[in-house]
């Protein structure tokens, strides 16, 4: 690589910088909504480093040292941006999952981690119906760092994305789809589907949601949180909660889920209870999580599944 080469990299580097900085300034309100910016952001920045990371191991010694201080400003730049003005893309509060401790726990990848879902069979997937695509999206099961080869992840394509008939994508009401893969995945312990609830989750209940949000961390994140009453949930939301939604988290503030972890799972006592759909913000006071309630659903879950 000459160094003409290289002040390009660097040229570009500092103007996709740039130009996300001047994005950024303006926050996101509500998690579950995304600009075609923002997307293409996400994706030219993760492209960026990527070209970046191959670049670091092709050059002499005085190049492959400017590399890495192009790619650490890249990662400390977009790191803060994306962060301040969405209170974070992440889980808030959370703790790195135990390695491969949620086998349920599945990435959809365009790119980059768009969303979360939960894998119900060798064929079939969970997710938020706002997380449906127009195009097929590579399924990743096994995962914990989702940038790096850990011999143990599966990597397959949908096949077709099934949204409840009833999902309003202005309330965000019966925010939940299936997904169906294009071939089946094989399961270990590495990939494992979750049970469907026998009942629905009652308030107090101890839960685990999980994710990796949109740009960073690249290992999976982990909160466990509780289920909160339905009037505290009405309270939080005035007239935004309907009787498929749940709340579960701190009125506090501090540990919640958030934009990048839509479409992944609220497990409770091994039940899948919740499917990460909405909120205001992420980890404000008195601003709870908004899951899919599960249990609502099991029945149009198993015709589905079973008429596919």
């Amino acid at each position: 690589m000459n160094s003409n080469h290289l002040s390009k990299i660097q040229v570009t580097t500092h103007a996709l910088i740039g130009k996300i900085r001047k994005y950024f300034a303006i926050s996101t309100f509500y998690r579950v909504f995304f600009s075609p910016t923002h997307i293409s952001l996400v994706v030219l920045s993760r492209v960026l480093y990527c070209v970046l990371k191959v670049q670091e191991h092709s050059g002499n010694a005085a190049h492959v040292r400017a590399i890495r201080r192009l790619k650490h400003l890249m990662l400390r730049e977009t790191a803060h941006w994306f962060g301040a003005a969405l209170d974070d893309d992440r889980i808030v509060g959370g703790y790195e999952c135990p390695k491969n401790s949620v086998p349920y726990q599945v990435s959809l990848f365009a790119g980059y981690n768009y969303c979360g879902g939960i894998l119900l069979s060798d064929e079939w997937v969970l997710s938020a119906a706002h997380c449906k695509s127009k195009s097929d999206v590579e399924v990743r099961l096994g995962e914990h760092d989702i940038w790096e080869p850990e011999n143990t992840e599966q990597h397959i394509m949908s096949a077709e994305f099934i949204h409840h008939p009833d999902y309003n994508p202005r309330t965000q009401d019966s925010d939940i789809m299936l997904i169906r893969l294009s071939r089946t995945a094989t399961l270990n312990s590495f990939v494992r589907p979750v049970a469907l609830p026998s009942k629905c989750a009652s308030a107090g209940s101890r839960c685990l949601v999980s994710g990796w949000g949109n740009i960073r961390p690249n290992k999976l994140q982990c909160l466990d949180i509780p289920v909160l009453s339905d009037d505290t949930c009405f309270n939080s939301y005035p007239f935004q909660i309907t009787d498929n939604m749940i709340c579960a988290g701190f009125l506090e503030g501090g540990k919640d889920s958030c934009q990048g972890d839509s479409g992944g799972p609220l497990v409770c006592d091994g039940e899948l209870q919740g499917v990460v759909s909405w909120g205001k913000g992420c980890a404000l006071k008195n601003k709870p999580g908004v899951y899919t309630k599960v249990c609502n659903y099991v029945s149009w879950i198993k015709t589905t599944m079973a008429s596919g």
